[in-house]
């Protein structure tokens, strides 16, 4: 087994098995946590928006942590836990499939200048813009985006989550992208 150069890089306890690497050694949950947990978020965000992310995070977390460390042997952490909050996810969208969503927004105006609140402001309303764009993408192409440019996963192990081949999953992510800055360039057009 490869040495532990830092966690949730290739090669690593943590991360991607090395290239030949066999199954890596069990390490403690919080140090999963700790690795994988932004990259889980990322995913909950796209998957849920920002709104549910946290709670779906948390569940994913927990459901991992019940079958920790017995489950079947993993050789990657980071894809297992992915795997696992995209389950969470469908089944946060089947719970609210029957629940009605409110329709208006209300209006919020950043205050002026360049001090920081308005600088936090810009870029929450940049994410917002980005994850709703990303919300507008078909199915295959945001998840394909959102496991292979957001998660960070290899395109063979986003395959596996969308049920495709890897050309497939190389190509909805291509066209998630190209989709995703046409809508971004749409937007700001108006």
């Amino acid at each position: 087994m490869a040495a532990v150069n830092s966690p949730g890089h290739p090669g690593t306890a943590l991360g991607r098995p090395a290239p030949g690497e066999a199954l890596m050694a069990v390490p403690p949950f919080e140090a999963l946590v700790a690795a994988h947990g932004s990259t889980v978020l990322r995913v909950c965000r796209a998957l849920v928006g920002p709104v549910d992310a946290d709670d779906l995070w948390q569940e994913t977390f927990l459901a991992a942590l019940r079958v920790y460390p017995g489950t079947v042997p993993v050789k990657n952490w980071q894809a297992w836990l992915v795997a696992i909050a995209r389950n969470k996810c469908v089944d946060h969208h089947r719970r609210a499939a029957g629940v009605p969503q409110p329709t208006g927004q209300v209006a919020q105006e950043p205050p002026a200048g360049p001090d920081g609140v308005g600088r936090a402001l810009e870029a929450a309303e940049t994410a917002r813009r980005l994850w709703a764009a990303l919300a507008r993408l078909p199915k295959m192409q945001r998840e394909a985006v959102v496991y292979h440019h957001i998660a960070g996963l290899r395109y063979a192990e986003a395959a596996a989550l969308l049920g495709n081949s890897e050309v497939a999953a190389r190509r909805a992510a291509a066209d998630g992208m190209k989709a995703l800055r046409l809508l971004l360039a749409r937007e700001e057009e108006h």
